[in-house]
Parts: structure tokens; C-alpha cells; sequence
């Protein structure tokens, strides 16, 4: 099969796991992630995921509570742990070889980050799971999803959603909000549009990795996409 994009590195939220729920992981949530994974593999694509902790905790949140912000953004790395090895074990569970990768050294769980090794699993044709985001406080899982697909030579980021792709104003709130097939990353800052947060944005933007904004709650398009169908909203 013929794929447009054959290395991808997916950007799923911590919220994204909670489907109905108000908190913590949902089990069909992460079958419905592991099946669409599985099925791009089946591809022959190489597949890496970064996901957030927002789910089971949001370091942003932390302050208010008394926690301090250094403090708050380990919690949150730890929480993307914890992602990480639900869905490695589901992918697992059907049949998908996987690796979990973090940034924060805990070798009974997970492998250090290892540029190199990250790449030869991804070679290898292994689901490489990047958790605990960059190691550092300050910085987002967005961030850490650009940093990670620009050190594997990533053809693409794919920023799974809740809505269709990027708008000129909140879709939720605006049913005239008028959606983009395509974007250039210079109209996304000039329109002050919220894709990814600007350190990460900046990062894609300064080494030409493209991004594509998508509902990945639509079976099947997570495949179409790498095959290169126009879904979603294309960042270039």
C-alpha cells in the first residue's frame, strides 16, 4: 500500500482517554485508540504517539491548589505514564508490538529516551509510545509531540481532536465558523488560531513539519489520512 505519510507521530489528549466519563481512562476509549492504531500498522506504517495526562491530572490546574508549577508539571508528566501503559498494554492485547518511552528515568515500566533506539523500533515496525513529555517542567505535551517528531525525521504530526479541523472561530460556539481544508503556519498566527500551543507551533513551523488537525473519532480516518485523503485541516 501506497501511503503518503509513512512515518506519523500521533498527538492524542489525556482527555481524549475519558470518552463519557469526567475522569480517568475509559476502557472502550482505549480499544476504539488501539484498533485505529492497529489498523494503520496493518498499513506498514511507523507510528509513534505522544499523549497528555489531562485526564488524570493538568499541571496548569496545580496553582490554584497550592501546588507549585514545577512540582505540578512532574505530576502531569507522570500522569502521561500512566496513559501510556494503558495504552500500551490494549495495543498489546491486540496484537501490536509496542514500546513505552519516557523522558523521566523509571526502567521497571518503561525505556529511557534514546533518539536512536526510538527510530530502529519504529524501523522495526513497533508502536513507539513517547510519555512523561519533554522530561522538562514549562513545557506542554504539545511541545513535546513537535520536539519528538522533528528528532525521528517525522513525515507528519496528526493532532487527533474532537472537532473536524481547524476553524476561524469556535465551531462549537459559531455554527457559521467556517472550516479550512489547508493553512499556511504564518495565517494560523496572523488569525490568532489555537492549534497547538506556540512553542510547539514555532518548532513545526522553523523545521517545515507540517500538521494535520483531524476528529479522530471518526473510524478510519486516522488510515485515510497517512494514505493521504484530505481530512481535517493541513498546517504547512
Amino acid at each position: 500500500m501506497n501511503l503518503k505519510y509513512k512515518r506519523v507521530l500521533l498527538k492524542l489528549s489525556g482527555e481524549s482517554l475519558m470518552g463519557e466519563q469526567k475522569f480517568g481512562i475509559s476502557s472502550d476509549m482505549l480499544t476504539y485508540y488501539a484498533q485505529e492504531i492497529k489498523e494503520l500498522i496493518a498499513q506498514k506504517a511507523q507510528v509513534a504517539i505522544v499523549i497528555g495526562g489531562g485526564n488524570i491530572y493538568r499541571g496548569l490546574s496545580a496553582e490554584s491548589s497550592g501546588i507549585e508549577r514545577v512540582t505540578g508539571d512532574y505530576m502531569g508528566m507522570l500522569a502521561t505514564c500512566i496513559n501510556g501503559m494503558a495504552l500500551q498494554s490494549v495495543l498489546e492485547s491486540n496484537g501490536v508490538y509496542t514500546r513505552l518511552i519516557t523522558a523521566i528515568e523509571m526502567r521497571q515500566i518503561a525505556e529511557p529516551y534514546i533518539r536512536r533506539r526510538a527510530i530502529r523500533h519504529l524501523e522495526k515496525g513497533r508502536v513507539v509510545i513517547f510519555s512523561a513529555g519533554t522530561g522538562s517542567p514549562y513545557f506542554t505535551t504539545d511541545s513535546a509531540a513537535a520536539l519528538r517528531a522533528n528528532e525521528i525525521n517525522a513525515d507528519i504530526i496528526l493532532k487527533g481532536t474532537r472537532v473536524d479541523g481547524i476553524y476561524d472561530s469556535d465551531p462549537e460556539k459559531n455554527p457559521n465558523a467556517i472550516k479550512f481544508d489547508k493553512i499556511s503556519f504564518a495565517k494560523v498566527i496572523s488569525m490568532g488560531l489555537s492549534v497547538m500551543d506556540m512553542t510547539a507551533f514555532t518548532l513545526c513551523q522553523e523545521n517545515n513539519l507540517p500538521i494535520i488537525v483531524f476528529d479522530i473519532n471518526q473510524s478510519g480516518h486516522l488510515t485515510r489520512i497517512a494514505k493521504g485523503e484530505t481530512i481535517g485541516t493541513l498546517v504547512d
